[in-house]
């Protein structure tokens, strides 16, 4: 079986540790904890990992978050992946800080990079894992708060909610998303 997982994010070291780029440091930790490289590839950085019998290609699009649909898109196309076998990794305004959501379908919420993917792809049905990056943010200041940095109380946390989520990712790809939905979400 195959998986494509999908961490979205934005190319560069001034975006590496913003909370937008939550989708790509998930994939690096998974990356780092199993001894994978990513490549530089066409539209994206990839990995491959092998897990328990399943091939799983990581994909961090270097299209940008509001052109991830053309990455992800490409990346399916080339894999021959399902699309219930697809997973999105984004950040999300609406949940406080480190809850983790999975879904299997819904619309964009707001987020560029989903909204992207979705006129690709011309549908919603495909599976996402929403990382809550809390509104801790004044009116007229949300762009700056996605883009902004992890502040030190959250960088102390975030380690311990990346792991949560790299064992939701093997869950999903073991056990399916029904069952990963109801042992991950709001937990």
């Amino acid at each position: 079986m195959k998986y494509l997982i999908v961490g979205l994010g934005n190319i560069g070291e001034k975006y590496a540790n913003t909370r937008h780029n939550i989708g790509f440091k998930i994939l690096d930790y998974l990356a780092l904890q199993n001894d994978i490289e990513f490549k530089q590839n066409r539209l994206a950085f990839t990995a491959e990992w092998k897990f328990k019998g399943r091939s799983l290609m990581f994909c961090k699009p270097t299209t940008y978050m509001n052109l991830s649909g053309k990455a992800v898109n490409y990346w399916m196309q080339k894999e021959k992946v399902a699309i219930e076998n697809l997973l999105i990794i984004a950040d999300d305004l609406a949940l406080p800080f480190g809850t983790i959501r999975i879904k299997k379908q819904g619309g964009a919420a707001g987020h560029n990079g989903l909204s992207d993917i979705i006129e690709m792809l011309g549908h919603q049905e495909f599976n996402r894992l929403r990382f809550g990056i809390g509104d801790e943010f004044s009116k007229g200041q949300q762009v700056d708060y996605v883009l902004g940095d992890w502040t030190e109380t959250e960088n102390e946390k975030l380690e311990e909610r990346i792991k949560k989520v790299a064992s939701s990712i093997k869950s999903f790809v073991t056990i399916g998303i029904d069952r990963t939905m109801s042992e991950f979400n709001n937990k």
